[in-house]
């Protein structure tokens, strides 16, 4: 029997914490087997916590009662919980409780001896103990009194706060109060934490710090620190070391009201706004969500949305109105011209706004084709409508006057004659007036010297209302709302700062939403009366005559193309391929696979969309070049099936190519078919193909299938252009349309705005007062483009116009496309979108192909020495040190060329297909290697192969675990998109138990954490996809180098390649390549780009290979040529010589050579500079400067 005493010394105390163990000596008799790896199997005794009053128990040691149990203690070791086994806690004593093992007594004959426990174990139970989740919450709560306001210290500040500004120097005991910008906690190496604060009030920002003891609970301050919260801060300021700034030290920090305005609308029957502009407009800033909330909030019957020219807000207040339950009346403020104009681009042409709300489907009908025909035929610096279209197209509109900017109220401020303002009045449906604060800069216009006082703005305002009293016409008042609240209005004085407007608030209007009382207030002047009749009356009954519609289907439906019999075509060449390979009968998995498959994409209406991917990649294959697959297109056996794409997602298996023999391994014990060992068909002998790379169809579709298919394609850039004109030829040119996109002012762009507020005004403020002001002007709408490769298809028996209006990207008419007016990400639920992209690697392919007349399908994925290359060099027969220490081959190869997943290789040494595609899946996401993947593997927690590198990792493991498919699949979706393990509502609270799933089925724990830490997980078809390309690019590098040299440097050195220090050779390319190296990060991207080509020409150099000169004569435009075991440049890689030039060059070579340097000048249209640059690299030599004068010719 072996005896355990257990010494209590002095109670740990925390200050106000005390930790009483219960227990003085234990003895205990050792009957049983005892091993390190079942010390969780025995129930420990209880430890209580007393945390002012609140007990916590915690077990933590083997039960001295049980005599079947064993001590987890070593003879003659300790082990202790306090600052000796690295547990920091603040205010612990330095005589910490300790556990030690008594002399022990002859065993008792029979009993083995206990197997020694290392002190760790016992010592980890105490960490346990102090890191226990309730008693770290209550040892926070302790050190701020329990206080929910508090959220470090323990006393609220209730002395008045300095303002921002006067902080300039180091202070002591300062005392601040703001609004939070940014805050996060950071957990350092030490285990410790570090609040990481920012904070600004109306005058200035500052930044402040707080440490965290390891293991401190910091939940409350995640929670509460955040944008929209107000903290009142004490502390020290201090010059940090690190960023040279000053920095609060804190000692105290607590929540206060954030002071935010009331904003309530009370009145027994409130009115409606008939004129608001949303993020839309570019002068404008309203946020559709928080305006719909405001409406319902104040119960308002309907708003109306009128941004300056367009309507692309539409999708968005429709979704979000459905939602609110808000009645949005959907309208534009135009700008109206008098005339059709010969020439719009000539033409001056003087404009007034109009207002135009929808009042039913007709309307809106009309209201798209008026912004279409106003971007499309009309636009001068803004989209123009001529009255005589308008007239045209006038049904189902109703029509206002507008603001100060419409032509009745310039009428009236012109003093045009009664009659004339009545002509002008009875022109629309209804008359608009509005506060006087909105056109208040009129009494600083010299042009009317009339108008002086707020009086003369009102009696502007009598005159309408008179207009439409004897026209019987309903007057209305609005606010032309461009900020919701009156405190916004500094937003929009930042963000007309960009244009050098005045830039003093005073002089900018009030264009803020105003309640109903603010409205009758404003218009007392008219009476109470009429001013409830122009306020409520009026509006509320321009409302009523408008009809509750949404101006996108909201059906939910795919409104496809049609192609007649694509579904019946689709199955039946899937069936058949799938024969051709697998033979007939199919084997179950086949069948199975494509059945469920079909079913789900035919029943769901996807089968026009597989054909038309099928139609589109044939053709590109008939012309030569290959087509690669993006997204998880690659998930789906129907795909491969139609040849839609070369990835297989059946799992891996054996195919023979003779007689169908298959085989599959549904184990997991091999993680694709690329990977599987060379093998004889048992039943013939041939020699048995390998594919198969085990991705759900779910990932594509969605675990019910019904998800709308989004098949990304890569086609060769070269050919993209050839791709996009085979659509219109599909479908009709008046069907496609380039997929329209809409960008929002960034960070960047408003951080230089609010600086330059800043400025205009000589206010002196930091970075962290403009960064408390960027999200105001954020997301306005800054310009519009195209998706680089999207085509939304419009089917032949309807109107664009049903989905969307039309306009040219950033309204340039010059470039000859037309993008759809809405984002596609929009309508895409709506229309069919192709992604028809432009790619590299198939170029690259097509030119290795031609270069070797070897084609890319012949390629096998488990060439040893390709492989080799992703971990070593010797397959380049060179060494590391002629390689700047690169320990891997992979310079020029897509995916694995940069320097980030060089090192990735580095780290990993992948040994086949499988794992160079979870290096791509590591590369493209986002948290998924760094502070993860990379730490589990390293550390030796985790191998390559088992690390979550892409979305379908986490399907595929928890499956194979025993977890539920449809939880499996819920985790990925919710993992992919960074939300951790749960499906979240709006306020971030989790609604589903994943993770309880999970642990049920005894996930490890690593897997659930790498799955907390990621933003973004890749497909793994994608992944796959790009492999398989990087993979044959790789092969040429081996086995034909001129060849992918040659490719490579006309391919991807296009337009970055410099010549003049690439082509005398390596010692020129290797002085070239320090100097970038040396700035650093000071190197232009320029450099940068140029450094990755020399890097390349230096491998290349090394191998034995070098460039001709240029030549006149026989260099090519843009293409390098393999010539005489060398590489002959082409002209566009002469500094400062571009395509243009070089095809003019190439022209005039055609009507005979060069015969002097002035020749050159004047036939090749070259310029000095240039001829000069051809000189000094040597493209020129024995070529005269002049004509020679010929006496006897």
């Amino acid at each position: 029997m072996r005896k355990y005493k257990f010494v209590p010394r002095k109670p740990v105390k925390f200050k106000e914490l005390i930790v009483d163990i219960k227990g003085k000596t234990w003895e205990i008799t050792k009957t049983a087997d005892f091993t390190p790896q079942k010390i969780n199997e025995f129930v420990p005794p209880a430890v209580t916590l007393k945390v002012d009053g609140e007990t916590v128990t915690r077990t933590v040691l083997p039960d001295p009662t049980d005599e079947n149990s064993a001590a987890p203690s070593d003879k003659g070791k300790q082990a202790s919980f306090g600052q000796g086994n690295g547990v920091s806690q603040e205010g612990m004593t330095s005589e910490p409780a300790s556990i030690e093992a008594a002399t022990p007594e002859p065993e008792t004959k029979g009993t083995d001896a206990a197997p020694s426990v290392s002190t760790t174990d016992v010592s980890s139970s105490w960490q346990n103990l102090l890191y226990d989740d309730r008693f770290l919450q209550a040892r926070a709560q302790a050190k701020t009194g329990g206080d929910p306001e508090l959220l470090i210290g323990k006393r609220k500040i209730k002395a008045t706060p300095l303002a921002m500004r006067e902080i300039h120097e180091e202070m002591a005991a300062v005392i601040v109060e703001g609004d939070v910008v940014s805050a996060e906690v950071r957990e350092l190496r030490t285990g410790r934490k570090l609040l990481k604060l920012k904070m600004a009030d109306d005058t200035n920002g500052l930044a402040a710090q707080y440490f965290f003891e390891k293991g401190e609970d910091t939940s409350c301050l995640e929670k509460n620190l955040c944008r929209g919260k107000r903290v009142r801060a004490r502390g020290e300021v201090r010059q940090d070391k690190y960023s040279g700034g000053l920095v609060m030290q804190l000692s105290n920090l607590m929540l206060v009201p954030t002071g935010t305005y009331s904003h309530e609308d009370n009145h027994p029957t409130p009115r409606v706004e008939l004129h608001l502009h949303t993020k839309m407009s570019t002068d404008a800033l309203i946020d559709v969500d928080r305006l719909l909330t405001t409406v319902k909030e104040w119960n308002h019957p309907a708003v109306a949305i009128t941004d300056h020219g367009v309507v692309q807000s539409f999708p968005i207040v429709q979704a979000l109105a459905a939602e609110k339950g808000v009645k949005v009346i959907y309208g534009m403020e135009g700008y109206l011209i008098e005339d059709i104009p010969a020439d719009i681009t000539r033409d001056q042409q003087k404009y007034t706004h109009i207002i135009l709300l929808a009042k039913n489907r007709v309307g809106l009908q009309n209201l798209y084709r008026l912004v279409s025909l106003s971007h499309l035929r009309y636009f001068k610096k803004r989209p123009l409508i001529p009255r005589a279209i308008l007239d045209e197209n006038r049904e189902g509109l109703i029509v206002g006057s507008a603001c100060v900017a419409g032509e009745l109220f310039r009428a009236v401020l012109d003093d045009l004659p009664r009659s004339e303002q009545l002509r002008i009045a009875s022109y629309y449906d209804y008359l608009e007036i509005q506060p006087i604060g909105d056109n208040r800069f009129l009494l600083q216009d010299d042009r009317y010297p009339n108008i002086k006082t707020d009086r003369d703005l009102q009696k502007l305002n009598e005159v309408i209302v008179s207009l439409g009293e004897e026209l019987n016409l309903p007057v209305c008042a609005t606010c032309d709302s461009h900020y919701l609240f009156d405190e916004d209005k500094i937003y929009r004085e930042i963000l007309l700062s960009k244009w050098g407007k005045s830039g003093e608030p005073e002089q900018l209007p009030d264009l803020y939403l105003r309640t109903t009382e603010e409205m009758l207030e404003e218009f007392s002047y008219l009476g109470e009366t009429k001013a409830f009749e122009v306020v409520v009356s009026n509006t509320r009954g321009v409302s009523e005559l408008v009809e509750d519609f949404a101006p996108l289907p909201a059906d939910g439906k795919l409104y496809s193309p049609q192609i007649s019999g694509s579904d019946t075509e689709l199955e039946r060449m899937c069936y058949a391929k799938a024969k051709r390979l697998y033979g007939d009968p199919l084997p179950a998995i086949v069948e199975e696979r494509l059945k469920s498959e079909l079913e789900a994409i035919i029943g769901n209406g996807f089968g026009v969309l597989y054909y038309i991917a099928h139609k589109l990649v044939a053709h590109s294959l008939g012309d030569g070049y290959l087509v690669g697959s993006r997204g998880s297109v690659g998930s789906s056996f129907v795909a491969t099936m139609a040849d839609i794409t070369e990835v297989n997602p059946l799992p891996p298996h054996y195919l023979c190519p003779q007689c169908q023999y298959n085989e599959f391994i549904t184990d997991g014990s091999v993680g694709g078919g690329f990977d599987l060992a060379d093998k004889a068909c048992p039943k013939c002998g041939a020699a048995l193909h390998k594919d198969g790379h085990n991705i759900p169809f779910a990932v594509f579709l969605g675990f019910e299938g019904d998800k709308v298919p989004d098949i990304d394609l890569n086609f060769s850039g070269d050919y993209q252009p050839q791709a996009h004109k085979y659509t219109e030829e599909l479908f009709g040119r008046d069907n496609v349309f380039r997929a329209g996109t809409i960008s929002g002012i960034q960070d960047r762009t408003a951080f230089g705005y609010v600086k330059k507020y800043a400025e205009q005004r000589q206010l002196v403020t930091n970075d962290i007062y403009a960064e408390s002001l960027l999200t105001g002007i954020t997301k306005v709408k800054n310009t519009t483009g195209q998706h680089p490769g999207g085509i939304m298809v419009c089917p032949r028996d309807m109107d664009i116009l049903a989905f969307t209006p039309i306009q040219h990207p950033a309204n340039k008419k010059e470039s000859g496309i037309i993008t759809t007016h809405f984002d596609y990400h929009s309508i895409e639920g709506r229309m069919v979108k192709l992604d028809i992209l432009g790619h590299d690697d198939p170029t690259v392919i097509r030119i290795l192909e031609d270069l070797t007349g070897i084609k890319p399908s012949e390629i096998p994925f488990d060439d040893p020495a390709t492989i080799s290359l992703f971990s070593s060099t010797e397959a380049l027969g060179l060494t590391p040190e002629q390689l700047n220490g690169d320990t891997v081959g992979t310079l020029g190869i897509p995916e694995y060329g940069t320097q980030f997943v060089r090192q990735m290789l580095e780290d990993t040494h992948p040994q086949n297909f499988s794992e160079l595609v979870r290096i791509s899946g590591f590369s493209h996401g986002t948290d998924v290697w760094l502070n993860n993947a990379k730490d589990l593997i390293t550390a030796g927690e985790v191998k390559l192969e088992d690390a979550i590198s892409t979305r379908d990792d986490v399907m595929n493991y928890l499956i194979q675990h025993g977890v539920a498919p449809k939880i499996a699949f819920n985790v990925m979706e919710n993992v992919r998109k960074g939300r951790g393990l749960e499906k979240k509502n709006k306020q971030g609270q989790p609604v589903s138990k994943n993770e309880e799933a999970l642990r049920k089925e005894k996930i490890p724990e690593w897997f659930i954490n790498s799955c907390k830490k990621i933003s973004y997980l890749f497909p793994r078809a994608h992944a796959v996809a790009y492999v398989m390309m990087a993979f044959r690019i790789a092969w040429f590098k081996i086995y034909h180098p001129l060849a992918f040299y040659a490719a490579y440097f006309t391919v991807r050195a296009r337009g970055s390649f410099d010549g003049k220090a690439i082509l005398p050779g390596l010692a020129s390319q290797e002085k070239m390549w320090k100097y970038i190296q040396a700035k650093g990060r000071d190197a232009s991207a320029v450099e940068k780009d140029s450094a990755t080509n020399i890097e390349v020409a230096m491998e290349m150099a090394q191998r034995g290979f070098r460039f001709k000169p240029i030549d006149l004569a026989r260099s090519h435009v843009r293409d390098f040529v393999v010539e005489d075991g060398m590489l002959l440049p082409p002209l566009s890689c002469v500094p400062g010589l571009g395509e243009t030039v070089a095809e003019e060059i190439v022209a005039a070579r055609e009507n005979g050579p060069f015969t002097s340097k002035e020749d050159l000048r004047k036939r090749g249209k070259v310029s000095h500079t240039i001829v000069e640059t051809l000189t000094e690299m040597g493209a020129l030599e024995g070529m005269p400067d002049e004509e020679q004068l010929n006496l006897f010719g």
